[in-house]
């Protein structure tokens, strides 16, 4: 009797074939109609939006889980609903996962955790960025203690690629529980409207500890993470729009701390100098104007990407490019609370700057801000730590340092804007700048307050003590007579100076002592 023969080639790819064909579905046809219904798309099916066309390749497809206890002995999770692999975006490498709500609500177990672990250690090692799309119920219960362990996992290397590659989370479905604390330690967050939801606790167990009752688009939709929370940096209002968003960011990111962001030719056709700016911001102080609109008129034409949009709307920071080189830029916005410091503002601003400076971005800081805001809540809520944020990430960052005055500058809130004592390389002001400890009506009320109630006409009296005193110290001529200001610029030349500064900064080099590393306020 003759042995059995081996499978043939052909046989062999038959089943690699049957098996590549049930992994890709996914949990199937059905529940594959559900995750459309709730306007969702699948795991593959992001992914396949997110790359370029034709440039993912999975890795770990075949991976299942060990479980054997509660039902699990036998059970088929295809690729233990996570799909893991890399591509390309922009034609860059890109390492990312997709967790699969399709195969058991997307849940993550010990093997589940290893495939993420395997791709975030290949992005790490590639020096490539890493993008993580989460849509699950959290940890696999089924798993127990593993499930937990494959969290902490994760975490470690969400902690030990900080500020050596860049990592964006996407959620796009239920991330609770212990699950947020992933995208939390990531750098930039991206939510969906209506089908996002972040919390720790949910509304069943909030309502069973307290009392209330919530629904879950309320206690931590996109909505309310964009605008309140500040947890999310990015608004999309569906999930195609949301995978663009992420392709938008990347190309403004270096792939790693080792490398400069990507440059572009420069724009043509953009003239040196724009005459609308001088016209921008009003000479009276206590007017409000669109701080975007200065910045718009400086940076390249239709770069301007904000982060943050929703949340601390009294300052502005994202990324832009001039003349092709990517800086990131930061504004108090004197439309919202007159540009004052407030504590969510300054986590906004630090947050942003320390990953600036961790990938070689440049900073441009526009100023215009009568001080930190002043009342109880923001006392009592931390304001003089949260502040403090503020100056250690400026006098921390290394990169190249550009401040420009715009109109007030006043106590406090002038160093924390990154002035020149702080560590800008170059500080600069429009003509429309008022540097003091603050703002000439509160300083002359002080200072000249015998003399104006003796005169014999006080509103007279004060408004001639305020026009001495703004002349004498809030002028930028006198900062830059002393060399805190560099150089008093005509608005309309705002983009000939800032390029002329970054191409004389590009060569900097700083040392700074020899450190584990600093406490940052918290």
């Amino acid at each position: 009797m003759s042995a059995p023969q081996p499978p043939s080639m052909e046989e062999r790819l038959e089943d690699l074939a049957r098996r590549l064909a049930h992994v890709q579905a996914g949990g199937g046809p059905e529940r594959t109609a559900r995750q459309h219904e709730a306007g969702k798309l699948t795991a593959r099916e992001r992914l396949e939006r997110l790359f370029d066309p034709g440039t993912f390749t999975e890795i770990d497809a075949f991976v299942q889980h060990r479980a054997t206890d509660f039902g699990m002995a036998g059970r088929d999770v295809p690729a233990d609903a996570v799909v893991t692999g890399f591509g390309r975006v922009h034609g860059r490498t890109v390492y990312a996962f997709a967790q699969d709500f399709t195969v058991m609500g997307g849940t993550l177990g010990e093997m589940h955790a290893a495939k993420i672990c395997k791709v975030m250690d290949l992005a790490l090692a590639a020096g490539a960025p890493f993008v993580g799309i989460n849509d699950s119920g959290g940890a696999r219960i089924q798993e127990g203690v593993a499930a937990l362990d494959g969290f902490a996992r994760i975490f470690r290397r969400n902690t030990l690629a900080s500020g050596v590659i860049p990592q964006i989370s996407a959620i796009m479905g239920p991330c609770a529980g212990g699950a947020v604390y992933s995208p939390g330690l990531t750098d930039f967050i991206f939510m969906v409207d209506r089908t996002s939801h972040m919390f720790i606790t949910g509304p069943e167990v909030i309502k069973a500890v307290t009392g209330e009752e919530i629904t879950f688009e309320a206690l931590g939709g996109a909505a309310v993470h964009s605008r309140t929370s500040g947890v999310a940096h990015f608004f999309a209002p569906d999930e195609a729009a949301c995978l663009e968003q992420i392709r938008t960011l990347l190309g403004y990111l270096p792939s790693n701390n080792m490398e400069d962001p990507p440059r572009l030719d420069p724009p043509a056709g953009v003239p040196e100098r724009d005459p609308a700016l001088d016209a921008v911001v009003p000479v009276d102080p206590n007017k409000p104007y669109e701080v975007r609109d200065v910045i718009h008129r400086v940076v390249d034409p239709g770069s301007f990407l904000e982060v943050h949009q929703g949340f601390a709307t009294n300052a502005v920071v994202g990324f832009a490019r001039l003349e092709g080189q990517v800086i990131g830029v930061v504004a108090n916005q004197p439309r919202i609370l007159a540009g004052c410091l407030d504590i969510d503002a300054s986590d906004k601003i630090a947050r942003f700057v320390r990953f600036c400076d961790a990938f070689n971005i440049p900073l441009l800081t526009l100023v215009d801000t009568p001080g930190y805001l002043p009342g109880r809540a923001q006392e009592h809520g931390g304001i003089i730590r949260h502040g403090a944020k503020v100056l250690y990430a400026y006098a921390e960052a290394t990169v190249p340092k550009i401040s420009i005055i715009l109109r007030k500058a006043y106590g406090g809130a002038y160093i924390a804007m990154c002035c020149r004592g702080l560590g800008a390389d170059f500080a600069l002001a429009w003509p429309t700048a008022e540097v003091a400890v603050m703002g000439p009506e509160g300083a002359a009320n002080i200072i000249f307050r015998r003399e104006i109630a003796g005169a014999d006409d006080p509103a007279e009296a004060r408004r001639r003590k305020v026009e001495e005193y703004r002349s004498k110290f809030a002028s930028p001529y006198v900062a830059a007579s002393l060399g805190y200001i560099d150089r008093v610029i005509r608005p309309a030349d705002t983009r000939l100076e800032v390029a002329r500064l970054l191409a004389a900064l590009a060569g900097k080099r700083e040392e700074r002592p020899p450190k584990k590393h600093g406490n940052l306020p918290v």
